[in-house]
């Protein structure tokens, strides 16, 4: 059993690393080590990502980690792997056949070295999620836009581009208030906050511009949904796509749905 010194030792092209002095083991001819087997077992708390050369003739690496988002990385891939949400198992058998570490740690060039690597990465923070959703900001703000047309032209109300732009900016300022929520409380509860704030301020608005609380909570009700199957989308990883294009569709749908009936060339010639 021998300590672990801190610094790459005699390899001076790796800026960072740990080392460990064989030469009790070489056999006086050079500082050469004869054929043998060594292990390392390390743990390693608290770095975001760990890189091995596998820098042996035959090199066995085996990582655990209760981390659930491993990104791997390097020169080899794990051969092989289980990930799941109670964390990550990996191994890797890298043979001197197959890898050039050996000579790249001869060498005195700062060309960079095969590794193995895993970086701990967290796919969906809030800023990501804030950004993600700031995506769906402006089909927000058409959808709700379609609605006031819609409004209009059935219902044969007048409502004014100043009237369409204070909605906009109220669908706007949510994204900020997310935001800069998210950044203090947990991220549902900013969502859910900024969700509340804005729908409020929306139904009792509409509740003028449309000329009845009906209508304004009949859009906030809307909006609701809206807003709820926003955040399906942002916390969902691997169906977001799908979920979105399948709101997209639904949309579309109900809306050629509700205006199939409609005499287009009557309502124009109406508002004239």
């Amino acid at each position: 059993a021998l300590d672990l010194l801190p610094d790459p030792g005699p390899v001076r092209n790796i800026s960072t690393g740990l080392h460990v002095d064989l030469a009790p083991f070489d056999d006086n001819r050079g500082g050469v080590l004869k054929a043998s087997t060594v292990e390392l077992s390390l743990v390693l708390d608290g770095s975001r990502s760990l890189a091995v050369v596998p820098v042996g003739d035959d090199s066995r690496i085996a990582l655990r980690s209760p981390w659930p988002h491993p990104l791997f990385g390097g020169s080899f891939l794990p051969n092989q792997r289980k990930v799941d949400a109670q964390g990550f198992d990996a191994q890797w058998a890298v043979s001197s056949l197959a890898s050039r570490a050996q000579q790249q740690l001869r060498s005195a060039g700062d060309a960079e070295i095969e590794s193995v690597s895993v970086e701990l990465v967290n796919p969906v923070d809030v800023y990501t999620q804030a950004d993600r959703a700031s995506k769906y900001g402006i089909l927000f703000i058409v959808l709700t836009f379609v609605g006031f047309i819609l409004f209009e032209l059935i219902k044969h109300l007048r409502i004014h581009p100043l009237q369409y732009l204070m909605v906009g900016l109220g669908l706007a300022v949510f994204f900020l208030l997310l935001l800069s929520l998210s950044e203090h409380i947990p991220f549902w509860m900013a969502y859910a906050v900024s969700a509340v704030a804005c729908i409020g301020v929306q139904a009792v608005y509409l509740s003028g511009v449309l000329h009845s609380w009906k209508r304004g909570l009949g859009f906030a009700a809307m909006l609701s949904v809206l807003y709820g199957a926003l955040y399906g989308l942002l916390i969902s990883e691997n169906n977001a796509l799908l979920m979105g294009s399948l709101l997209l569709f639904a949309v579309l749908a109900s809306a050629m749905w509700i205006t199939r009936r409609v005499d287009w060339y009557e309502l124009g010639a109406s508002l004239k």
